[in-house]
């Protein structure tokens, strides 16, 4: 092994993650350091309870891309799916019907279902489902507690607040966001072992997942944050050109009122967090005291592509740790 597999190998790496994007960049970390030690905290802001069952979206999108299992053209959902029991539902007008859940997945949602009415807390849940998929990282919950991201919105039915995700999938974010809150965040406390794992690694990774729902609701849970702060921490631009690399981030920076662009970004995180940021060539002025900015291409048109994301971000992680 090369003297850099041998840095690599000996790392204890932690990345946020949120959905799509933050699950492809974990398959590129993943890749280019395989004997790393990976803990990944997923965001459960997106979190939601559908026809009695608690879907936890970002987890399993995490969870069946690293395993093998995930739909790789919608970049969510399980591989060769069927949507029988959702087709069921709809002729007996059971609502929510702008979700749809596919019959593969909602084993994945009973199991969770059965073993939180049981007692068992979602981080033990969530490592239960993993001894199935393999992901190759240890996979956390940002937390055990309730926490829900709502949207204030005002429309036709006057202003109101509805869960992220009615707001994300059937209105498409459409509407403006008034605000964007994190439910139970006050009084929840960081799942066991997040904040063990922050403090043993080496560097701590933010994907390109989106900065307030993903990223951001992460940081919210007391303590998650001061913990990143104290470690070597390189970001990756989810922003490209004032254009959100994927999704819909630009509605939600709107919300909070930051403009989409790769250095708004930045300084929404602050320097006090990050030591390190990659942007794309078209972002190659984005700069603030403190924070080493590198332009190179970002875009993870494939594996490949993230792994080299990747290493690039370890790297600079390496050079800013000395």
């Amino acid at each position: 092994m090369s003297e850099a597999g041998e840095r690599l190998g000996r790392m204890h790496i932690v990345s946020l993650a949120g959905g799509i994007g933050g699950a492809r960049f974990l398959r590129g970390l993943r890749a280019t350091a395989p004997d790393a030690q990976i803990t990944v905290i997923g965001n459960t802001g997106d979190d939601i309870t559908l026809f009695g069952l608690r879907v936890c979206p970002d987890l399993d999108t995490v969870m069946y891309t690293l395993g093998g299992g995930i739909d790789e053209e919608q970049g969510w959902g399980r591989a060769k799916e069927s949507h029988v029991v959702k087709e069921e539902l709809a002729a007996y007008g059971v609502e929510p019907q702008w979700f749809g859940l596919g019959d593969r997945d909602f084993a994945t949602h009973i199991v969770r279902s059965q073993m939180l009415e049981a007692g068992y807390p979602l981080s033990q849940i969530t490592e239960a489902l993993c001894t199935r998929w393999q992901p190759g990282v240890r996979l956390l919950p940002m937390t055990d507690d309730r926490c829900e991201t709502h949207v204030v919105i005002d429309d036709e039915r006057g202003r109101r607040a509805v869960h992220f995700q009615e707001w994300w999938v059937r209105m498409r974010a459409s509407v403006p966001a008034e605000s964007i809150a994190l439910v139970g965040a006050d009084t929840a406390k960081p799942a066991p072992g997040v904040l063990e794992a922050i403090e043993q690694a080496d560097v701590v990774i933010l994907p390109p997942s989106n900065p307030v729902v993903s990223i951001g609701t992460i940081l919210q849970i007391p303590g998650i944050r001061a913990a990143i702060a104290a470690k070597t921490v390189v970001g990756v631009s989810p922003i490209i050109g004032g254009a959100p690399v994927r999704g819909m981030a630009d509605a939600c920076l709107t919300a909070i009122g930051v403009e989409t662009s790769a250095q708004a970004v930045l300084d929404l995180y602050g320097s006090d967090l990050i030591d390190g940021w990659l942007v794309s060539p078209e972002d190659a002025g984005v700069a603030l005291e403190g924070v080493r900015v590198i332009a190179r291409p970002i875009l993870m048109h494939d594996t490949v592509a993230a792994a080299d994301i990747a290493r690039t971000a370890l790297d600079l992680a390496g050079e800013l740790a000395g």
